[in-house]
């Protein structure tokens, strides 16, 4: 062998020993579907241990009775947990200041002088999100099944989610370069620290713009299936991916990643996902902005908003799976109030129409009023 043949072979071997050092121990395979599909998940034992040991439930506290006067008889301004007995009233308090408060501060993180009184901002964002909690449970389930969310669930412990995110107005333009286009070319970390557009979360999950799929016909009229938006929707799923801690088959069948006959029905869980998250953006989170203070705002002065990351923290189900709706039912959603004779509707009457969602979609992300002023 010649001296360079030697030299190329060592420099080979060199780079296999460097990449097999890329990550170790060598990843778990999972099969997603049938064979010579590619339909593969994969899985670092290291990294799953961290995350298993981040989600453990917290303590439950002792079960209190429902039965005794209303939350709402003995307690005065109490809005939402009226329907609870006293005993799960307090108890649901309790397990609040563990899941949110800071342990220093406990009941008055939210409670100054009078307990009824609203002076904390915090306390009045607190109802909003109890009142969100029990929404989820009740009219969300085709996303979050019978294992439904409670405050531990984004919270950790913490007095703000992890990963609530901001509308990120991008990084100042570098003098004597070219200005951007679309909103990328800067790498980010929310798009896997690629160059695709840095802000992929306020057109989908806080807007209504089409989320891209395979176009069916060439690029011609109404088709706005470009590569522009491929580009946005790419960063979308970036994010997903990363939120959950799977790569595109936990979604998607590799043969034709448009096609929702031979997708795994957790496409559906997801699609309903994004869709959880713009309602309760819009529903929830918009409106308690001037609640909040500007030290608690986002760079543009928005409110902290809900993403799948802020549930699910890096796992494929938040908690693992764990439903801690089981011990705290009080979160499940309201209860039933006694039951009382009502006159019979007439047949044939209509139903209520729903309330309109006060969002129009749009074909190009970049076009959405939150994009204004971003370079195109």
């Amino acid at each position: 062998m010649s001296r360079n043949n030697t030299l190329i072979a060592l420099g080979m071997t060199a780079a296999l020993v460097l990449l097999a050092g890329c990550e170790k121990p060598r990843p778990i395979t999972v099969q997603r579907g049938f064979r010579g599909t590619g339909m593969e998940l994969l899985y670092n034992k290291p990294r799953l241990d961290a995350l298993y040991e981040q989600n453990q439930l917290p303590e439950v506290q002792s079960p209190a009775s429902p039965d005794g006067p209303r939350a709402g008889e003995v307690y005065q301004n109490v809005q939402v947990l009226k329907d609870l007995s006293a005993g799960e009233f307090a108890r649901v308090m309790l397990a609040i200041t563990q899941w949110v408060a800071p342990a220093d501060q406990s009941c008055n993180y939210c409670h100054q002088g009078e307990m009824s009184s609203d002076t904390l901002y915090t306390k009045v964002v607190a109802r909003r999100m109890l009142q969100m909690t029990r929404d989820i449970n009740t009219n969300w389930k085709a996303h979050v099944g019978a294992t439904g969310v409670t405050c531990y669930t984004c919270h950790h412990g913490q007095q703000v989610p992890a990963q609530a995110w901001f509308i990120d107005p991008g990084p100042p333009p570098v003098k004597g370069f070219v200005a951007d286009r679309g909103g990328k070319n800067i790498p980010a970390a929310i798009v896997g620290s690629s160059s695709l557009p840095w802000d992929p979360l306020t057109p989908f999950l806080l807007e209504a713009n089409d989320i891209r799929e395979q176009g069916t016909v060439p690029l011609a009229g109404s088709n706005r299936h470009s590569i522009k938006q491929t580009e946005w929707t790419y960063g979308l799923m970036m994010y997903m991916s990363n939120s959950l801690g799977v790569n595109c088959t936990y979604c998607h069948n590799t043969r034709a990643f448009g096609d929702w006959n031979s997708s795994p029905p957790t496409r559906v869980t997801a699609w309903y996902g994004i869709r959880m998250s713009r309602a309760l953006n819009n529903t929830y989170m918009l409106p308690l902005t001037a609640t909040f203070p500007a030290d608690q705002r986002g760079p543009t002065g928005d409110v902290g908003k809900v993403g799948c990351g802020t549930c699910h923290r890096g796992v494929y189900k938040p908690l693992f799976g764990h439903s801690m709706l089981p011990d705290y039912p009080e979160l499940a959603g309201p209860r039933a109030a006694p039951a009382v004779e009502t006159p019979a509707v007439p047949t044939g009457m209509p139903a209520a129409d729903a309330p309109a969602s006060g969002m129009t979609p749009t074909s190009d992300p970049a076009a959405s009023p939150a994009m204004a002023g971003k370079p195109l």
